[in-house]
């Protein structure tokens, strides 16, 4: 795996679950008035958007023109099966929590609309679908980058909006990829011709920064005016996410292959599923145990990830634990010889397509 990706990714998946430590402590104990701890909490919704990207990214640049044999089968049994064991297992936590859920329509809807924490998923198994039709159709990405924005941007307006229809479903409408479909586009160009992009971002990466203050501010000004919902669907978030992805693959070429990093995010999809049921039993400790929001959030934040790579490891010894937490062997995510782009006149003849 290319390292800039695993920090990458690691930086995500820290993020989320800090972002769950403080809904956790807030639910509990109700949400500070303070204008820094709203705006991190929106800032940090960054992250399901870039693992979702992060997918394509590792698609495109495996994958560029077909994919291989058992893909689909390796994806239903270490992506799927784990959402929908997750799916079972959340439901019957909430059902246990809350006396007077109703379990069976919990779980279809679990299973069906992914609701609960593993919703990206289904999400990502649909970029999955989306990236065979684009490479089985040839469909150049410079017409299909400005239709997924329109469609995208469209999207996210309609959820925004006061329709009767949409306010009702609006938490199944996210569900569609059309509402991620920019994120697609471009993350599929990133990874298709990612040595390209890796040494363009390295050579500028000090505009990486710009860019990312810049996106901080749009949020900040959003927030400002108004806008303070903590979801992924914020328009506000699109900039902020990409500018976050390209600063990270920028810098994160300058930082050394750490096994932590490596580590962290061979449990990054576990930590993903696990953590949330984790914190639903922690959170009403740790705002006995300690006095202050930012003390609970980061007790939680840190006892949560100790509790979940602990039962990740326990896990993953089981015969059938990968079905469970995802594979957590050491993957090996080179590319064979004849599919590694090397030199320049490749680049330029796939650009040409473009």
């Amino acid at each position: 795996m290319i390292k800039e990706w695993n920090l990458l990714r690691v930086i995500a998946c820290l993020s989320i679950v800090f972002l769950h430590s403080t809904t956790q402590t807030g639910n509990l104990t109700g949400y500070p008035n303070n204008e820094l701890y709203e705006l991190l909490r929106i800032l940090l919704c960054y992250a399901t958007p870039t693992f979702i990207i992060l997918s394509e990214m590792i698609l495109a640049n495996r994958y560029p023109d077909q994919l291989p044999d058992q893909f689909w089968q390796k994806r239903l049994k270490w992506i799927y099966v784990p959402f929908l064991v997750f799916a079972v297992i959340d439901a019957i936590i909430v059902k246990q929590l809350y006396s007077n859920i109703d379990l069976q329509k919990k779980l279809l809807d679990n299973i069906f609309l992914g609701s609960y924490e593993g919703y990206f998923i289904l999400i990502v198994l649909q970029f999955y679908v989306l990236h065979y039709f684009v490479i089985r159709f040839n469909i150049p990405i410079r017409i299909l980058i400005p239709i997924s924005f329109i469609v995208m941007g469209i999207h996210l307006y309609l959820l925004h909006t006061n329709i009767p229809f949409v306010q009702e479903y609006k938490a199944e409408l996210k569900l569609p990829f059309t509402a991620w479909f920019g994120y697609f586009t471009i993350a599929f160009l990133i990874g298709r011709h990612y040595k390209f992009f890796s040494k363009t971002l390295f050579k500028y990466r000090w505009y990486t920064i710009l860019g990312l203050l810049s996106s901080i501010y749009i949020v900040y000004f959003s927030y400002k005016s108004g806008i303070v919902g903590v979801n992924s669907r914020r328009f506000d978030l699109i900039p902020l996410t990409f500018s976050i992805s390209l600063a990270v693959m920028a810098w994160g070429q300058l930082i050394p292959n750490l096994r932590i990093v490596n580590l962290i995010s061979k449990y990054s999809f576990g930590i993903y599923l696990v953590h949330w049921q984790v914190q639903r039993y922690i959170a009403p400790y740790t705002v006995e145990w300690f006095n202050h929001t930012i003390t609970q959030v980061l007790g939680l934040f840190v006892i949560t990830l100790l509790i979940t790579f602990i039962l990740i490891y326990l896990i993953s010894l089981l015969p059938f634990g990968a079905y469970i937490v995802g594979n957590t062997k050491k993957h090996n995510y080179r590319r064979k010889k004849k599919m590694n782009l090397t030199s320049t006149s490749k680049y330029k003849t796939r650009l040409k397509h473009l």
